[in-house]
């Protein structure tokens, strides 16, 4: 099976290396040359155009920043639907709109070819080592052939249905976390400013019911003083404008994105929409004229999910 591979940035690259270091051959493109150097100095291929790609490979896959960028590379005179022909698969890993995805999706099909939407879940450090979890939203034969790809890049990968469910839900999974992010922030902060020690509040949180993937990951690079999650603020204003659109549609008259949105468009505007996310708690520091900061935290996460330790296909029952 030949892998075509666009958009090797902090999730895409780390998710071609997966399965480049599991025996897959790869062809690979990005708009930055140079971010594809170690992939073909291990003996990868490299696409001249997404065109290219598509008629050299027998999966395409999309893993780039907005929907605006997978419709150029898909849809550009030289794009991926000018050189897909049938029975190939284009797979978007890329987080992105539902109703955009379906109708990329319906030319696809117009090509005799197979769209899937499999967005991926759990952070950066997590796509580096084979352990995010995918959602795969296709046709179930598709879903087959796509799954020993989708068992080589993520250790829980579910089927959520028909092509653009799973990029509902991975919207929905992006806001729980930017909630859960922007309440920890006022957590730790309120702990702080009564005297308690971070580092305290960090474990009481960790082993309680206030507990959360985003604590165990973000809160970490929130004491360490560090902020790098690989996801900035742009990303963030991005996903949940998205999560919005879907409740829109469906006439949610929702109260807490609105204002998280806000939250995170002011720290677009006060610190650049290229900052971490997670320095979203900047709001606050200068507000209390605190700092959340705690020693004993290391600069990388520390994850207790254990790293190659197989997968499991979820039942979606």
């Amino acid at each position: 099976m030949e892998v075509g591979f666009i958009g090797l940035g902090n999730v895409g690259g780390k998710l071609a290396g997966c399965l480049q270091r599991n025996g897959f051959n790869i062809t690979v493109r990005d708009l930055d040359k140079n971010t594809a150097a170690p992939f073909l100095e291990a003996g990868a291929k490299w696409a001249d155009s997404p065109k290219a790609m598509a008629e050299a490979c027998d999966v395409i896959i999309t893993c780039l920043p907005s929907p605006a960028a997978s419709s150029a590379v898909m849809e550009s005179e030289d794009g991926i639907l000018a050189g897909l022909t049938a029975g190939k698969i284009w797979a978007e890993m890329s987080t992105t709109d539902e109703q955009e995805v379906k109708r990329l999706g319906a030319l696809v099909k117009a090509r005799g070819a197979f769209p899937v939407d499999c967005p991926v879940s759990g952070g950066c450090h997590r796509a580096a080592t084979g352990n995010i979890s995918i959602f795969a939203g296709c046709d179930r034969p598709v879903f087959e052939k796509m799954l020993p790809l989708l068992t080589t890049m993520g250790r829980r990968v579910l089927h959520t249905g028909d092509l653009g469910s799973a990029s509902v839900l991975k919207v929905v999974t992006n806001y729980l976390c930017t909630v859960h992010l922007v309440a920890l922030g006022e957590a730790l902060m309120t702990s702080k400013m009564a005297g308690m020690d971070l580092a305290t509040a960090y474990e009481a949180i960790r082993i309680s019911s206030g507990n959360s993937f985003v604590h165990e990951t973000e809160s970490q690079v929130i004491l360490n003083g560090s902020r790098d999650i690989n996801f900035t603020m742009d990303l963030v204003v991005k996903d949940v404008s998205l999560f919005q659109s879907v409740a829109d549609k469906h006439k949610v008259p929702l109260e807490i994105s609105p204002l998280v949105l806000d939250i995170f468009k002011d720290g677009e505007r006060r610190y650049g929409p290229r900052e971490w996310s997670p320095n979203i708690v900047a709001r606050l520091e200068e507000a209390c004229d605190a700092k959340l900061l705690a020693s004993g935290f290391p600069a990388e996460i520390h994850d207790d999910e254990p790293e190659e330790s197989g997968y499991e296909v979820v039942v979606n029952r």
